[in-house]
């Protein structure tokens, strides 16, 4: 796997880049995604977050993560699938994540928050996957999903 790791530095002593890559293989891996991946995550604040949920999706504020997948095409806009190197990987594309809204999400209790934080990078990973909440019967299947990745941490934790 090709993991790219970007954490804005104001909050790179509150996540372990060693962590994020656990997360990232542990999902890849319930998915039976194969090692010939590559993806990024990149830890931000509001201010960048907000910036990109307004120019990517119309929304004037902060969210808690933004999924921008290489593989998948934009039919109602007419945008095609990014062109990737003729390799053997599978580009997956970006996940985002604000660091103050996973914290705000998840309070002050630190356990919480790294909780918080697995489930946006799963969460994250599983829409560059095509995985989407928009009906009840894929958000279920997406919430089952996600519940089976952190149950798969949890339990590679107390090993």
């Amino acid at each position: 796997m090709k993991l790219g790791i970007q954490i804005d530095e104001e909050f790179r002593g509150a996540i372990g880049e060693d962590w994020l890559c656990r997360v990232v293989e542990q999902t890849l891996s319930d998915r039976g995604v194969s090692s010939q991946a590559e993806l990024s995550v990149s830890i931000t604040g509001d201010e960048n977050m907000q910036a990109l949920n307004r120019e990517y999706r119309g929304l004037d504020e902060t969210t808690d993560v933004l999924s921008f997948a290489l593989t998948e095409e934009n039919v109602n806009e007419g945008i095609p699938a990014f062109v990737t190197p003729p390799d053997d990987l599978l580009h997956l594309g970006e996940v985002i994540i604000s660091y103050p809204q996973a914290r705000r999400q998840a309070g002050e209790d630190p356990v919480m928050l790294k909780k918080e934080m697995a489930l946006l990078v799963v969460h994250g990973i599983l829409h560059l996957l095509g995985y989407d909440h928009d009906e009840p019967d894929r958000e279920a299947e997406m919430k089952a999903v996600e519940n089976g990745v952190l149950s798969e941490l949890k339990t590679g934790e107390e090993r």
